[in-house]
């Protein structure tokens, strides 16, 4: 990864993207991040590009990961293989997060209802719970039930044990959340058919800004 001095708006993006979530706790808790081939150095966001995202432009695009955990009917999900055929919004989190949770998971429901319907049918949302001690198959149910009752597209929650999550967490090239799940990363990943996420969201962002860019990876 180039060690160039980036703009300031760069930093400032990068700050934003590798930003732990405290949900419900410290809120300026951080952590340096794992980048998106599993290592140690945290990812390059570029600011004031000529992109054309309304999201945070991943320089260095994340690779889709491959990991397979349960769905909210009790069944294995291989995340890789059954979200292949169009856009994917994959997020970390918990259903018992008072704040950031459910505002990106509104967020998503959101900008599905503004995309072109065709666009929303075939994109595939992915809440992956950081606690797993709590967020059984049925909770994280229950849970998303709440934001894509009237949506075409059905959200999709996966847990596992905590092995399987903190495996997930690092393929995906996330920070590992802390504090028994309640502190995880902020970012909204969102892949393209060729397997690369070239634009994240994070709390700074809008219903409005994913519609944007998911129909411009839908488009791509």
């Amino acid at each position: 990864m180039s060690s160039a001095t980036r703009p300031a708006l760069a930093a400032l993006g990068l700050a934003a993207g590798l930003l732990l979530a405290g949900c419900g706790g410290d809120a300026d808790a951080t952590a340096e991040g794992h980048d998106h081939g599993g290592a140690s150095a945290p990812a390059t966001v570029e600011g004031g590009d000529d992109s054309g995202y309304a999201g945070l432009h991943l320089a260095d695009p994340y690779q889709k990961p491959e990991f397979t955990l349960t769905d909210s009917a009790g069944a294995p999900f291989d995340f890789a293989d059954r979200t292949g055929t169009g856009p994917t919004l994959l997020f970390f989190g918990y259903t018992n997060c008072p704040d950031v949770c459910p505002t990106t998971m509104a967020d998503v429901a959101l900008a599905l209802r503004k995309v072109d319907p065709a666009v929303a049918a075939e994109t595939s949302v992915v809440f992956v719970t950081t606690d797993p001690a709590r967020d059984t198959p049925a909770v994280l149910g229950a849970y998303l039930d709440q934001f894509d009752a009237d949506l075409a597209t059905q959200f999709t929650g996966l847990t596992g044990d905590q092995a399987q999550v903190d495996q997930a967490q690092l393929a995906a090239g996330v920070p590992l959340a802390e504090d028994m799940g309640q502190t995880h990363s902020s970012l909204l990943l969102l892949y393209g058919t060729d397997g690369e996420a070239d634009v994240a969201f994070d709390a700074g962002n809008t219903g409005a800004d994913i519609a944007h860019d998911l129909a411009l990876v839908a488009a791509g």
